[in-house]
């Protein structure tokens, strides 16, 4: 009778063992899978910000082809590929991403923004036109700057760039991208007070700087601006505003320029002495 009554127990008591180990290497198991997802979150994030562009484009290339359809994954391919500047095939990437279920209007932005690098402009305006104008980002509006650049039609260009730089803390790029639209219409002081305003965002925006001289310039503004500059860089500004005046037939300002460029320069300035000896040669002829 007592054996009876243990038998029992003891099939209880294996059964609860059975079942407290599986329940333990469940929950294991489960943490694990965690950890795993975060560490290949962060191993993600390493490759699309820290590894070499090619590196970045391999790593998720294997990725993507052993767990297809992981919307992370495709994501990672299309952003590495526009890091290793290769437009065309990030194209072909980002659209299988926005045919994704899961894929957001985000994604349509970076769409466009690779149509764009491959100079595909007429999709990519089709493509951010037919995004919902509710979805206000910096990114969508400096895309739709730019299209409106290519079409040349300047207020809207206006518009959007102006909204771009209110939806970001970091707006340099913008009033860069925007004083180079106004630039190339010949706008030429509207050039400058925004060249201007993206060096007060960023002080050590070598292209901002080249842009502010080549925009003073073009005004006959032939001195340097007072913004911060290396030697280095002095000797490089003084070479594009020397070249300004020259193509502007102030040709003794250039020259007096391109000397003074070579002499500010700390090494030897060879494209700078390359420019003043095609100069004088041709005077000379």
């Amino acid at each position: 009778m007592r054996q009876s009554i243990m038998m029992p127990l003891s099939l209880v008591a294996l059964v609860v063992l059975s079942a407290c180990e599986k329940s333990g290497e469940a929950q294991v198991e489960r943490a694990l899978k965690d950890l795993n997802v975060v560490d290949e979150s962060n191993l993600n994030d390493v490759m699309l910000t820290v590894s070499a562009p090619d590196e970045a484009v391999k790593y998720f290339t294997g990725a993507v082809s052993n767990d297809p359809g992981r919307i992370d994954l495709m994501r990672g391919l299309a952003k590495s590929l526009i890091r290793a500047k290769r437009p065309v095939d990030a194209i072909t990437a980002w659209e299988a991403v926005i045919a994704h279920e899961a894929s957001t209007h985000d994604d349509e932005v970076e769409f466009a923004d690779a149509l764009i690098r491959s100079n595909e402009w007429d999709r990519a305006s089709e493509t951010l036109t037919a995004i919902p104008p509710t979805h206000e980002t910096y990114k969508r509006y400096r895309l739709e700057a730019m299209v409106a650049d290519s079409k040349e039609q300047w207020e809207k260009a206006d518009s959007f760039y102006e909204t771009a730089a209110g939806l970001t803390t970091t707006p340099a790029s913008v009033y860069n991208n925007w004083g180079y639209s106004k630039l190339t219409r010949g706008d030429f002081s509207g050039a400058e007070r925004l060249f201007s305003d993206a060096l007060r965002h960023n002080s050590g925006m070598f292209t901002a700087k080249n842009n502010l001289v080549l925009a003073r310039g073009a005004q006959r503004k032939y001195d340097l601006p007072v913004i911060q500059m290396t030697q280095v860089e002095r000797a490089q500004l003084l070479h594009t505003v020397a070249l300004t005046a020259i193509k502007q037939n102030d040709i003794s300002t250039g020259k007096g320029l391109l000397r003074e460029a070579i002499d500010t320069h700390p090494q030897h300035f060879e494209d700078a002495v390359r420019s003043l000896r095609a100069l004088e040669d041709n005077v000379t002829n």
